[in-house]
């Protein structure tokens, strides 16, 4: 299904460069990082909805400038992350746990995805990293939130930053600060994106198991 939507349009071939945030790695236990405390069971939802614009660096192959494009990201509160310091966290996200939106068309990742964390002194920022090495695309979405939104105990695992809906801003550089997308498709071109952003942590959410890709018919979930 994924490899007929991609090479039908161009389109369907966008749908898979917007705001991904590369494997799955061992996890650092969370009681290493802070013995005694249990991680939450919880699922957070983190969606994310705008238009991407304006081309700030690259001739955009792929014609995303001016799309409306949006990114669910789903991620167990009980993850810990395959690597930390004292203000960022690299958590591995399965494949299926992101779903790209461009121009209402939806579409799961097939293939494992980083989610980065950094507490700075101006911004929190959200960074999804994404591969498709069979197209030769690589996806980087930088996502900037207020300072503060998230506590430290993200840095331990995936939480909800606050407040929950906020406001995206275009970055207007392509090496500056604000939101922006970067993706290589035989060159490189980086796109602002501007929009919303909110979370959610909810019990009992269905999240991909790591195999996902090679269950019968998991790719008939694409419209």
């Amino acid at each position: 299904m994924i490899s007929r939507i991609v090479h039908t349009s161009a389109l369907m071939l966008a749908t898979l460069l917007v705001l991904g945030s590369t494997i799955w790695a061992q996890s650092i236990e969370v009681g290493a990082l802070n013995p005694g405390v249990a991680p939450s069971t919880h699922t957070l939802t983190i969606i994310g909805k705008g238009t991407l614009g304006p081309i700030l660096s690259g001739s955009d192959p792929l014609g995303l400038n001016g799309l409306s494009a949006g990114v669910t990201v789903m991620a167990s509160e009980s993850l810990s992350p395959t690597k930390h310091t004292a203000t960022s966290a690299t958590y591995t996200l399965p494949a299926g746990a992101v779903t790209l939106t461009v121009s209402g068309t939806n579409l799961p990742t097939t293939s494992p995805s980083k989610m980065i964390i950094n507490l700075t002194s101006k911004a929190d920022t959200v960074t999804l990293i994404m591969a498709w090495s069979s197209l030769g695309l690589t996806v980087t979405d930088t996502t900037y939130l207020k300072k503060g939104s998230w506590t430290t105990a993200v840095l331990k695992h995936p939480t909800v930053f606050k407040p929950s809906k906020q406001k995206l801003t275009a970055a207007k550089t392509a090496s500056g600060p604000g939101c922006k997308i970067k993706y290589t498709y035989g060159s490189t071109t980086v796109l602002g994106f501007s929009g919303t952003v909110s979370n959610k942590a909810a019990a009992d959410a269905l999240l991909p198991d790591d195999d996902w890709t090679s269950k019968p018919g998991s790719l008939d979930l694409v419209n």
